[in-house]
């Protein structure tokens, strides 16, 4: 059932009860434990017993009074002797595993799980009980984790990493449902990925709202990262006495494994329909990025060593998630650059720098992905692409100089919520994102974007609800999980954090650069200076830092299988041949890289080029490549052009030698090169009948280690797209690609014309 949303009013005596008292509860200081073992607090150096939790008395050796006695003296020596060196061996921070212990119980032996922790000057011992059948050890998981770092290779998106996650998170588990939960910069969840049989319903791309996971229990959860609830029935074991003696407070139990969590959550667990659950933190530079988070219907206690491996998969995926957001980051910021360097050459061309804009609308559009744009400067707005009216943009110039005078950049997807009547703008300016260019006048470059209504789907009505229990007024979390959908209008598209930064760059080239250039030229010449030798020192740091160790890889395997190969098993010998191809390749990748960052600043020595000879050049020195495949060539006549050799060398032998690549399969393979002259630039094209591409993905193509096809189908490291768009850009050229699956590609770079 769908349920959709409605202003509800508070509900009778709500205002007498803080709706945030969630938010304050104690958890890390529950001063209880789940049942499933014992938990002792020993005081450092004498390792006495300050406190005890659980099954103290099926672990410790009976006829001794155990608070404030040595363990030494209450533990089993067999057990004693695997954790007598606690106090030494504990680092100052994490969780530590003493291995697998076990007690006499009922005529024979319980096994548990010795771990420990330190916490506010005390230790923290916690014996939790073993699991039938359960695996020796994390080695025994290995074969699943590696099946899981290899399955890596083959993904590229943020989503398809959280579904790998979730199935095989779910997979070695065996809980009904694993999720992987996103949180945005409000602290609302997204499911993104989603993993389960037909025990639970799915929850997949519904959102729970901040309120589910309070700003303490988020931190809990970024300082432990795992954490297991096997009965949402079971009774908690007091910790006793309650306060530490030596602290006089509670043990602070944020890294214990059987720490007992809020009545609340159990609640809110049981009105879910699961009766066990799991949560593996996704960090991403030390913060909480979301969670895999898994269910199951029924009680469940998942091992120690199961939970080891799920937390190694969700530490991998969190720098897999990491890497692939920088990367895309980088890659908007890369292009925004772009736009942003266009502009300014536009500006310097101009004897007034705000015609640069003005007569570059596409541009000063594309840089903040708008669909229109004001330039108000002197009294007077040029209004380009779609925007409200001359008027309009009057008032909201002057609305931003009034209550946002100083704001060097103002930025909303909401300018109905904190302009008046802007409501009556949401057409074409529901979004607003805007540049101040004068430290005097109002003058300012504004972008607009339109309202976007868009419905959520939240798993259930996510406000919280005060209920009147017969002890008196508090708050039980909802009880409904059931889709609830929200219209959200009077907003855009949010405006992304590398549009507002290329706005804020723009600003700065306007303020900072071409309003006082002559006072910023010698600043912004010292910073051309540093940039270069931190890109120097980069360049060395990948060349005699990365290069070596691949090379001291390949060399000692080789020489590893040369003199030892006798005595390998077939098995250790592909493993050894395994080690060679991957460091191979990674040296490959690492040399690529800095070819790449090489190319932007080697210095352009354009001459005359007869494109002809260039490219029969290439296809000479590519006969290795083709070996004796037949192949087919059509080659016209190529307009001649002005721009470096080596560089525009390396752009027809790219592009030849991936259409020789792709047609491998075809026979004959047809590879057609040939140029289209016109007035304003030449297009220089090269066509093949290989296995073509996805349209859908054209916008991957010229990326940095952007591929659209298995390594294990054709090689490469996905540099050569990424280095052709640069050297084209950097002749003032544009490239692009089209193609069908299975019926060929074609790419296309321009040249203008006047540059031969």
């Amino acid at each position: 059932m769908t349920h959709s949303a409605v202003v509800a009013a508070p509900a009778p005596g709500a205002s007498s009860l803080d709706l945030t008292t969630c938010d304050r509860e104690p958890i890390h200081i529950p001063g209880s434990i789940q049942p499933y073992g014992a938990l002792l607090v020993l005081e450092p150096g004498t390792l006495n017993i300050l406190q005890v939790a659980g099954g103290a008395d099926r672990i410790m050796q009976p006829g001794h009074g155990w608070l404030g006695a040595s363990l030494a003296d209450v533990l089993p020596a067999s057990v004693f002797q695997v954790i007598e060196h606690i106090d030494f061996a504990l680092p100052d921070t994490g969780i530590a595993h003493f291995g697998t212990v076990r007690f006499a119980h009922g005529g024979g032996w319980r096994s548990y799980h010795a771990i420990a922790h330190r916490s506010a000057g005390s230790i923290v011992l916690e014996f939790e009980q073993t699991v039938a059948d359960e695996p020796g050890s994390f080695e025994d998981l290995y074969p699943v984790v590696r099946e899981f770092l290899d399955s890596l290779q083959a993904v590229s998106s943020v989503d398809e990493l959280a579904s790998l996650a979730a199935l095989e998170v779910r997979r070695i588990t065996g809980l009904d449902r694993a999720l992987v939960y996103r949180f945005d910069e409000d602290w609302n969840g997204t499911v993104i990925a989603e993993d389960r049989n037909d025990a639970l319903p799915s929850y997949l791309d519904l959102r729970f709202p901040a309120s589910d996971i309070p700003a303490q229990a988020r931190e809990l959860y970024r300082l432990n990262r795992l954490r297991l609830i096997a009965d949402a029935n079971y009774q908690p074991a007091p910790i006793q006495p309650a306060l530490n003696p030596s602290t006089g407070a509670p043990v602070d139990l944020s890294l214990s494994v059987l720490r007992s969590v809020s009545p609340v959550h159990l609640e809110y667990m049981r009105n879910m329909g699961t009766h066990a659950s799991m949560s593996i933190s996704l960090l991403r530079e030390g913060q909480l990025w979301g969670l895999i988070s898994c269910h199951n219907a029924a009680p469940h206690r998942v091992p120690y060593h199961v939970r080891t491996a799920c937390d190694f998969i969700g530490q991998i995926l969190s720098l897999q998630l990491a890497a692939k957001e920088h990367a895309s980051l980088a890659e908007r910021r890369h292009d925004r650059r772009i736009i942003v360097g266009r502009l300014l050459g536009h500006m310097a061309a101009e004897d007034h720098f705000l015609d640069g804009l003005v007569k570059h609308g596409d541009d000063l559009l594309a840089l903040a992905n708008a669909r229109g744009a004001a330039v108000v400067f002197g009294g007077t707005s040029t209004l380009i692409g779609e925007t409200p009216a001359a008027v309009e943009v009057d008032r909201i110039t002057s609305w931003l100089a009034a209550q946002h005078r100083g704001d060097d950049v103002f930025v909303t997807d909401n300018l109905a919520a904190v302009m008046r009547a802007a409501d009556e703008l949401k057409d074409h300016a529901s979004g607003l994102l805007a540049i101040s260019i004068s430290q005097v006048h109002a003058s300012y470059v504004i972008w607009f974007r339109p309202e976007v209504i868009r419905t959520v789907s939240w798993a259930g009505e996510p406000r919280k609800r005060a209920e009147l229990d017969p002890g008196g007024l508090r708050l039980h979390p909802r009880k409904s999980f059931e889709v609830w959908k929200e219209t959200v209008s009077l907003r855009s598209l949010p405006w992304h954090e590398t549009e507002v930064h290329a706005a804020a760059e723009l600003r700065t080239a306007i303020v900072d650069i071409v309003l006082r250039r002559a006072e910023e030229m010698a600043a912004l010449s010292e910073r051309l200076v540093s940039i270069n030798k931190e890109l120097e020192a980069f360049s060395y740091s990948v060349s005699h830092d990365l290069r070596a160790p691949f090379r001291h890889i390949v060399g000692y395997s080789q020489l590893l299988k040369a003199n030892e190969g006798q005595q390998l098993t077939e098995r250790a010998s592909r493993y050894v041949d395994t080690i060679i191809e991957s460091a191979i390749s990674a040296g490959t990748l690492v040399d690529n890289l800095l070819s790449y960052s090489q190319m932007g600043r080697t210095t352009l020595t354009p001459v005359p080029l007869d494109m002809d000879a260039l490219v029969a050049e290439v296809i000479r020195k590519l006969d290795m490549e083709i070996g004796e495949r037949a192949i087919e060539w059509r080659i016209g006549t190529l307009a001649p052009a002005r721009g470096d050799p080596t560089m525009m060398r390396l752009v027809f032998q790219n592009l030849i030698s991936n259409a020789i690549k792709f047609t491998r399969d075809r026979a004959p393979g047809l590879i057609e090169i040939g140029c289209e002259p016109a007035a304003a630039e030449h297009i220089y094209f090269v066509r093949d009948n290989g296995v073509g591409f996805d349209e859908a993905y054209v916008s991957k193509l010229f990326g940095v280690f952007q591929r659209l096809h298995r390594v294990e189908e054709f090689e490469g490291t996905g540099i050569g797209l990424a280095n052709v768009r640069r050297i084209i850009e950097r002749h003032g050229g544009r490239v692009w690609a089209q193609g069908k699956m299975d019926e060929g590609a074609m790419i296309s770079f321009a040249l203008p014309v006047g540059t031969e």
